[in-house]
């Protein structure tokens, strides 16, 4: 026994003790391939998935590696059957290979003959097999890369693309390096990326995933298409890319709602890949418009379906997914390894803010007290209008109000899920408000009103969660969400951590209805960000209220 602060049990939790002196240290050691479940304040509790130990060893751990962190902070000994397990299946990993043989094009290779002959036997997987070689080796049909892929994670045994990329059609990207250059982390996650092919590159929001992408793109030098959340996004990508590469207007092209333009370098939206005519993806053959040398997807967490399957055919093509977390809520975390590629780079947000690079952040829950005409309305509410209810409760209001007067000389944003609630909140403190339903340009000129401290308070709906360049954003108060959503709660910090000035931290307030299904569902969307080191302090309402 030691006086670690882990306790690693048999069942493939992992118990972390928050106050002990060295639990930093163990959670910058176990984050690689262990995932957050719960989060409360002293005790965190984490999980040993196969996906997460996958994507360990598709970015170079090896077990090895994984056991040492285990066994160095543990409290207790480690059990052996846990250690084997861990072992076995990051060992699962790469046992059956894709690879280009120069007389029959793709293959799938095995390492392990016995491996290959239960896959063989699969009904999901003998109709996308082709003629078999030798006892270890059976061509693929190209265009069945990426579902033989998905299929081989689901029966466990994760195959390693070595397959190779088709160069796309060239097309010269240089950085202009006047006045900055890439970031130490940055540029290793270009290297990183390049090495493996494809896959995911996990930054904090304001840490430059837009920069990496510019700076993959430079390395690729070839046509690149750009997918991304919304129009806005998008144009914020095209100005940073005329700011950062040698990139000219008439090379970037928008496909979107608004405009159809496809050039060397394209940016199309996600909701117009995945728009639907009679039953068909109009929009899907975007995707073959040209010899695409690289695809990049933006906040690969967001991916829809429609996007997937499609993915799924061009597994030849280079792809990089650049998010904040690869926490999808529709748990399809799987199909992101297996279609766009495994973890490449993971920088943990601790880690980026403490090289100055964002800012550090207080988070603070505010649990108000509802009344008891309030009580009864959620009381008597139907369980699916539950949340709704205790969310927009009409007490987060004053409490709002005086949160943002407190912080009156910083930008400020008030964030929630629910129109009706964000169009009072935006009356009550006379500000503009942003919802699905204002238009592009309305919403770039109020973004620009604010950044230039035209405007220093903004209420927005769940439009602003992604890709919004606000960097002189200090404050955040959240007032509903999208239930607990723990990929939503990183992206609305996000907003507030580009560095400041002055070097001040960023605010970034939860206003919660205490004994309602808001209190839970707050709770479980405070995990992610919990894994990554930030601690919530829990206050009550009469706290904010009564302050001067």
């Amino acid at each position: 026994m030691t006086d670690g602060p882990l306790i690693v049990q048999s069942d493939k939790t992992l118990l972390l003790e928050v106050d002990h002196p060295r639990s930093r240290e163990a959670r910058h050691a176990i984050a690689p391939f262990a995932e957050l479940e719960r989060s409360p304040e002293h005790v965190h509790t984490y999980r040993l998935t196969p996906l997460g130990l996958w994507n360990a060893r598709a970015a170079g751990h090896d077990a090895e590696q994984v056991i040492d962190a285990l066994v160095r902070y543990s409290r207790y000994a480690v059990p052996h059957a846990l250690l084997v397990d861990v072992t076995d299946t990051m060992d699962r990993y790469g046992r059956l290979r894709l690879v280009n043989d120069p007389a029959h094009g793709l293959v799938l290779a095995s390492l392990d003959r016995a491996v290959l002959t239960e896959v063989v036997r699969s009904k999901k997987v003998a109709p996308m097999l082709g003629e078999r070689l030798d006892d270890d080796t059976i061509v693929i049909h190209p265009s069945e890369r990426g579902r033989l892929k998905q299929a081989l994670l689901k029966l466990g045994w994760p195959a390693e693309d070595l397959a190779g990329y088709v160069d796309g059609e060239a097309h010269a990207i240089g950085l202009r390096e006047e006045g900055w250059s890439l970031r130490d982390y940055q540029r290793e996650a270009v290297e990183n990326f390049f090495s493996g092919g494809s896959g995911a590159v996990v930054l904090p929001c304001g840490a430059g995933k837009t920069i990496v992408g510019a700076a993959a793109m430079a390395r690729a030098g070839a046509t690149t298409l750009i997918l991304v959340t919304n129009t806005v996004s998008g144009r914020q990508w095209r100005s940073e890319l005329l700011r950062r590469t040698t990139l000219t207007e008439e090379e970037i092209g928008e496909y979107s709602g608004e405009r159809k333009e496809i050039r060397p370098v394209t940016i199309a939206t996600y909701q117009i890949m995945a728009t639907r005519r009679k039953g068909e993806y109009t929009h899907l053959d975007l995707f073959g418009a040209r010899d695409w040398g690289l695809i990049v997807y933006d906040e690969v967490h967001l991916l829809p379906a429609p996007v997937f399957r499609m993915t799924a055919d061009i597994q030849s093509r280079r792809r990089l997914g650049l998010t904040a977390t690869l926490v999808r809520e529709d748990g399809r975390e799987g199909d992101v390894f297996s279609l766009i590629g495994p973890k490449r780079y993971d920088a943990p947000w601790k880690d980026i803010e403490s090289q100055g690079y964002i800012a550090p952040a207080d988070c603070t829950e505010v649990r108000v007290t509802l009344t008891d005409a309030e009580r009864m309305e959620y009381a008597t509410a139907e369980p699916e209008d539950r949340y709704r209810v205790g969310a927009t409760a009409r007490t987060k209001k004053a409490v709002v109000r005086r949160l943002v007067e407190r912080h009156g000389s910083d930008r400020v944003l008030v964030i929630g899920a629910y129109l009706e609630q964000i169009d009072e909140l935006g009356e009550m403190l006379d500000c503009p408000v942003i919802q699905g339903s204002t238009r592009n340009a309305e919403r770039e000129r109020l973004y620009e009103a604010f950044r230039s401290g035209e405007i220093t308070t903004l209420v927005v709906s769940k439009v602003a969660n992604f890709s919004i360049d606000l960097p002189e954003a200090a404050v955040a108060i959240q007032v509903s969400g999208t239930f607990g959503s723990r990929q939503e709660e990183a992206q609305r910090l996000g907003r507030v951590l580009r560095p400041k000035v002055d070097g001040r931290p960023a605010h970034f307030y939860t206003v919660v209805s205490r004994d309602t299904l808001d209190q839970d569902y707050a709770a479980h969307r405070q995990r992610f960000l919990a894994e990554q080191g930030y601690a919530y302090t829990i206050i009550d309402a009469d706290e904010v209220l009564e302050s001067g």
